[in-house]
């Protein structure tokens, strides 16, 4: 699954068409007399590795990496104090939503550097943290991403519901990259897939996504999608002022294709401004939005206001760690951070993103100013 071209004065070479290993022409002349192809691209230091659909740099987190996967928002696991554990296995978006919480995509203003995590990995960390969590366990594969560029997505979807204590794994995804065979090879492991379409209006969808969007083929892969045995949840996110008319289109469309065999059929979300998102103008209450849900809800006789326990979400304890905001380490920065200014530490079995301008392989002291959610941030002091 090697592709290989040549740029300007590179050679390139894509990998499961998602990592994008370059060298100077003059370099890999060099190194071919010696050497392999696989082992030039697996062992060359003089080497840039990139995320292909960002073209940021890409950071590939195995075990030997000695990163572990908790305490990061962009990547690994999330465990917010249930009994759902959100999986993120790569960052990077094909799209540019104009509403974009945390201003993904190629035009992306604050992100410097993306990740891509070894499956293998991720499932051995995510089978400790369920066993802490008990039976009944929700694998939710979403993130600072498309989870469908993720190129071990089948292997990674078997390996979670291989795990004793999963009940459900579901996975977050604007479609766009979604194909019959692909939905074939993930039945029987996947048991969800929430469906974020916010237009089935092509001009309006390439307005709020930021590129063409392919209307009819999300049309036809939600379809195949609802008349498969996994369940399909039409996740639109309600932008006042720009696709009012379109979430009784989408509404409408989840009813006819029988969306929602065994959980709701859809999760309609309320734009919400975040600190670094993409911003656009209005911006409603949360009791204008679920009266308007209500409304809906009594004109087509479908449940909108939804809850936790729509989907069998209940508290659980969260997987233990003993650092708390305020305190003070020193630790050595073991990579870039995801945004500009962001490095990488660890500080015993989490990562922690820290504020500095130093470089990897430098130790930094800085105090954790975040620490909700298991995700943690520090400032360097």
């Amino acid at each position: 699954m090697i592709t290989e071209y040549e740029v300007g004065d590179e050679k390139v070479f894509l990998l499961r068409r998602i990592i994008e290993v370059r060298i100077k022409k003059n370099v890999y002349e060099r190194l071919r007399r010696r050497f392999s192809k696989e082992e030039i691209i697996q062992f060359s230091e003089e080497k840039r590795v990139l995320h292909h659909t960002t073209k940021r740099n890409l950071y590939y987190i195995t075990r030997e990496s000695g990163i572990p996967l908790l305490g990061h928002a962009a990547f690994g696991l999330i465990d917010r104090g249930t009994n759902l554990i959100q999986v993120r296995p790569i960052t990077g978006c094909n799209l540019n939503c104009i509403f974009c919480s945390v201003d993904e995509g190629r035009k992306s203003r604050t992100k410097a550097n993306d990740f891509i995590v070894d499956p293998d990995y991720l499932v051995e960390q995510f089978r400790k943290v369920a066993e802490f969590k008990g039976k009944g366990v929700e694998a939710h594969i979403d993130g600072q991403a498309e989870p469908f560029l993720y190129p071990y997505l089948p292997e990674l979807v078997r390996g979670l519901k291989e795990v004793r204590e999963t009940e459900v794994v579901s996975i977050q995804t604007n479609g766009t990259l979604l194909s019959e065979s692909l939905i074939d090879q993930l039945e029987g492991s996947l048991d969800r897939i929430n469906l974020s379409v916010s237009s089935l209006n092509p001009e309006r969808a390439e307005k709020i996504y930021g590129v063409r969007y392919p209307v009819e083929k999300v049309r036809r892969i939600a379809e195949y999608i609802a008349d498969s045995r996994i369940d399909l949840l039409i996740a639109p996110v309600w932008l006042p002022g720009i696709n009012d008319e379109d979430i009784r289109e989408i509404i409408e469309f989840a009813l006819d294709i029988g969306a929602g065999k065994r959980w709701p059929p859809l999760g309609i979300q309320k734009y919400i401004p975040y600190k670094g998102g993409r911003k656009v103008k209005r911006v409603i209450s949360f009791k204008f939005f679920y009266e308007k849900l209500r409304e809906l809800e009594r004109e087509y006789g479908v449940k909108l206001v939804l809850s936790p326990k729509d989907f069998g979400i209940e508290k659980r304890r969260r997987y233990p760690s003993k650092i708390r905001k305020g305190e003070v380490y020193s630790a050595k920065i073991v990579a870039d951070g995801r945004g500009f200014g962001e490095k990488i530490a660890v500080v015993g079995d989490r990562v922690v993103t820290v504020l500095t301008d130093r470089d990897v392989g430098e130790h930094v002291r800085f105090r954790i100013v975040r620490a909700k959610d298991g995700i943690y941030l520090g400032e360097e002091v």
